[in-house]
């Protein structure tokens, strides 16, 4: 397993996670923190706790999963800074033939492309 597989799979695990964090929580305020007792005053850790925990557990995840990204980044590169890619190998050249055919008529009247 390489760096970048590593990576990979943390970034991977983080992403669920993120998303898991972001569905749970409501814009009204309502998501799991109203499930500990529908809005009274007595709840579990409290509503404001709840609404804090992941507040802050959505920006740590998402600054965890930029720093992964950029750190990927360079594992990619394999810290020689280069980024070349591995598929295409500059010593191997390709040559075209050039079309020698005499098959085909140059000019053609009958439905050839005219000048």
């Amino acid at each position: 397993m390489n760096t970048f597989t590593i990576f990979l799979v943390l970034i991977v695990i983080v992403a669920f996670l993120l998303v898991v964090v972001i569905m749970v929580q409501n814009p009204k305020g309502g998501g799991l923190s109203s499930s500990f007792g529908g809005g009274g005053g007595a709840q579990i850790g409290g509503a404001q706790n709840t609404t804090n925990f992941l507040d802050k557990s959505t920006w740590t995840l998402a600054t965890v999963l930029l720093v992964l990204i950029l750190l990927s980044n360079l594992a990619i590169m394999d810290g020689n800074g280069l980024g070349e890619s591995r598929i295409i190998n500059d010593d191997t050249q390709t040559t075209v033939p050039a079309n020698n055919s005499t098959d085909a008529p140059a000019n053609n009247d009958e439905g050839g492309i005219r000048e």
